[in-house]
């Protein structure tokens, strides 16, 4: 089980970018798939990015790609998702989330650890 912290969000303009981490405490960091998550208001929660025990492998929602990066530093603990060009319409929580079985993907089921969000708010 992991514990994580995601940090980086805040308020940011149309056009602007934001680095999102999120830093696990606990054993085996490098066997797990990670994956970020966003939820908006009264809207349900959905897949942003996912990446692979070893990095070799991501994965991306169709409104991000080619505007977000996920990225992890094994040695670090710590996962990220750079996020460029922002758009009023990616303002939600962002969740960082674990899969202990390595599979990850752009679905919340097989997601085991959750961090506690951070606030993106993306206006003019």
């Amino acid at each position: 089980q992991l514990k994580l912290v995601e940090s980086g969000g805040g308020p940011v303009q149309p056009g602007g970018s934001l680095r999102l981490s999120c830093a696990a405490s606990g054993s085996n960091f490098y066997d797990y798939a990670f994956g970020w998550f966003r939820q908006a208001p009264g809207k349900e929660r959905e897949g942003v990015s996912s990446i692979s025990p070893h990095g070799g492998s991501t994965k991306y929602d169709d409104s991000v790609k080619g505007r977000f990066i996920i990225s992890r530093d094994n040695a670090k603990n710590t996962v990220y998702l750079q996020m460029n060009s922002l758009k009023p319409d990616d303002t939600a929580v962002y969740y960082c989330a674990a899969d202990w079985t390595g599979l990850g993907g752009l679905g919340p089921g097989g997601y085991n650890d959750w961090g506690q969000g951070t606030q993106v708010a993306v206006s003019s």
